[in-house]
């Protein structure tokens, strides 16, 4: 009788304690902070009835997003990245393979946050995946977007500790104008006049190039069945060579058909074509004319005909096809 007196007298004065730290009262005992590893923290032994309980789940990854950083200043202009990377636990410091991915716009002004649903849930596949802001051909035309891939790439590389980026495992992704950006850059690595920096003196290895419905040659937009003109100087592929008239201006034209830069004695990297047949701005036509080339040349390429897609849109972001590009992606890491 006096032990069960004792435990209830116990237990009592330990409930009144718990309610003055509740109620904030000063008497109550108050418990110091202590360092502690997740591992060795203590669950909770506070509950009450109707409470239901039910497992956490750590499958599914969830992801940080740092909006807005700046990484270069050109033109007048400041540009910036949006980069999505993998959360982790405490004590955890993975690191990841990295995307790049340029956001299509016609090459005029993006809105580098449209696609940022969609590419974080790629990103909780174990990627960081940084979108870039190019100068639009308002502001710079060709080849400002590819100078600024490459230095938005070196500024991943150099602060790859920082975003948790394994720097020797670097994708190029894009769509549309983007994806002509990701493969002229991909295939022009090398190249010191499409590049701000010195290609000789700061390198930069890409493991896999992925386009999503890219032009490749201006000049032959209109040589299918399209919905805008792709020909005039206020065109975007006008646009992009300065505002001329595409047709009038081949010299103009061939420095911007990544085709023109591939041949067999060329490192290129491995890239995959993603396209709709039903594309009304982008002819499906443009990305057979990459994959020819590239196969021609002994290149690693791989091609899918999405049947009955438009430019862009959810079929390009279902699981399948997202399972297609991540397979190709670990293939080359």
């Amino acid at each position: 009788m006096k032990k069960w007196l004792i435990s209830a007298l116990i237990t009592a004065l330990f409930s009144i304690a718990m309610v003055r730290v509740q109620t904030g009262d000063e008497s109550a005992k108050i418990i110091p902070p202590q360092q502690s590893t997740f591992e060795q923290f203590p669950e909770s032994t506070v509950f009450a009835e109707g409470i239901e309980v039910i497992p956490a789940d750590y499958g599914e990854g969830s992801c940080r997003l740092h909006i807005g950083v700046e990484y270069a200043q050109k033109s007048d202009m400041t540009l910036h990245l949006h980069i999505i990377e993998p959360s982790q636990n405490n004590g955890e410091n993975n690191l990841f393979p990295l995307i790049v991915y340029i956001q299509g716009s016609a090459w005029f002004q993006q809105n580098t946050t449209i696609g940022l649903p969609q590419l974080l849930r790629f990103a909780q596949r174990g990627f960081v995946i940084a979108s870039v802001e190019y100068r639009p051909s308002t502001v710079a035309p060709f080849p400002a977007q590819i100078k600024d891939t490459k230095t938005a790439l070196r500024f991943m590389i150099k602060n790859a500790e920082r975003y948790h980026v394994n720097p020797q495992q670097i994708v190029l992704w894009g769509d549309s104008s983007g994806g002509h950006t990701a493969v002229m850059a991909g295939v022009t690595l090398d190249n010191p006049d499409l590049d701000d920096e010195s290609p000789t003196d700061d390198p930069i290895e890409v493991k896999a190039v992925v386009d999503y419905y890219g032009p490749t040659d201006i000049s032959k937009m209109n040589e299918e069945p399209s919905t805008m003109d792709h020909i005039g100087p206020t065109s975007p592929e006008g646009m992009l060579i300065g505002g001329l008239n595409v047709l009038e201006n081949p010299e103009k034209v061939a420095p911007t058909v990544p085709m023109n830069y591939i041949s067999e004695d060329r490192a290129i990297p491995p890239i995959l074509i993603i396209h709709g047949n039903k594309d009304r701005l982008v002819p499906f036509g443009q990305s057979v004319m990459l994959f020819k080339t590239l196969k021609e040349s002994n290149h690693v390429v791989e091609c899918y005909q999405l049947k009955g897609a438009d430019h862009g849109g959810s079929p390009f972001w279902a699981e399948n096809v997202l399972n297609i590009v991540e397979t190709f992606i670990r293939n080359y890491l």
